[in-house]
């Protein structure tokens, strides 16, 4: 996902800064959480960008949305403070979701998402899992399942920018395509 230079650039600075500390892997953490908080209260973003809350009230929000931890994550609170100082602190959202995609580029982590029309049986899931695991080669991934009736039967995986669509839906608007054609 592409969220513009500025992201890119902050995201890339951190995260060099954390490798070097040593809390790649911790920032990573508390940027999915942070991800994850905005995603869980869209009004977050507009609190972030209103001029008239106090630069410490806003640092104290992104710590708590973060589930950081002042004394523990100094990383990512001087990174905060530098956001803060640079008037940058409303890019705050874009620049976890770059850092997610940096580290994930780095650590070979792929994102996989199991779409399917019911809930399956945990042994289908784990039939399923381990035939994307065998596809990446043992690389590491990050796998979450979806439920969506609309799919009316099969499944769908992505895997980063990959999909395979294996869904009764699909094979309606394919069959739908070839009849138009003809």
């Amino acid at each position: 996902m592409n969220q513009g230079l500025i992201p890119n650039r902050y995201a890339k600075a951190l995260f060099k800064f954390a490798s070097e500390k040593g809390e790649a892997d911790r920032v990573y953490d508390l940027m999915k959480a942070l991800v994850a908080s905005f995603v869980a209260e869209p009004r977050l973003q507009a609190v972030i960008s209103n001029p008239y809350i106090p630069a410490d009230d806003k640092t104290r929000l992104l710590m708590t949305a973060a589930h950081a931890d002042e004394k523990k994550d100094t990383c990512y609170d001087d990174f905060l403070r530098l956001l803060l100082h640079n008037r940058r602190i409303e890019f705050a959202r874009d620049i976890a979701l770059a850092y997610l995609d940096i580290y994930r580029e780095a650590n070979n982590i792929y994102l996989v998402r199991l779409t399917t029309a019911a809930e399956l049986p945990e042994e289908e899931i784990k039939r399923l899992h381990d035939l994307v695991e065998r596809h990446l080669d043992g690389a590491s991934m990050e796998f979450s399942r979806i439920v969506d009736p609309s799919l009316i039967g099969g499944f769908v995986i992505d895997i980063n920018s990959e999909r395979l669509d294996a869904s009764v839906n699909n094979e309606l608007k394919q069959l739908r395509l070839k009849l138009l054609s003809n």
